[in-house]
């Protein structure tokens, strides 16, 4: 099984519902997404997928994010923007996108240098 992953970074706002402290303010991060495939198979150029389609199937999905209020855009109009429910989103709206035969194994999603989720199935 070969694993191949791209790292890509978005500026975004959010606040948080249903929770006490200073999270429930408006705040924003320089948040860094982690996508992570899998297949078994390589194309026929010998390769899983190039990184920059990758890197591009993946911008589709967070870069319309990027520099906005994830509490304005939807699905997190409506959802609790919290860094579990965006990797669970991102990995899921990824997964869509990729060619067949390629699936999301895990996307990781950084807040700050030292904090982040992880979302796999």
């Amino acid at each position: 099984m070969y694993h191949l992953s791209i790292q890509t970074s978005i500026s975004a706002a959010h606040f948080l519902r249903n929770y006490r402290g200073a999270c429930e303010r408006m705040h924003g991060h320089n948040w860094k997404i982690e996508t992570v495939v899998e297949s078994d198979k390589l194309d026929e150029a010998d390769m899983v997928i190039d990184f920059k389609d990758l890197h591009d199937l993946t911008w589709q999905v967070v870069g319309k994010f990027d520099h906005r209020v994830f509490n304005e855009t939807p699905p997190f109009d409506k959802l609790n923007p919290t860094a579990e429910n965006m990797s669970r989103y991102f990995y899921h709206e990824i997964n869509k996108l990729l060619p067949r035969g390629i699936k999301v194994a895990k996307v990781k999603l950084w807040e700050t240098d030292k904090y982040c989720i992880e979302y796999a199935e």
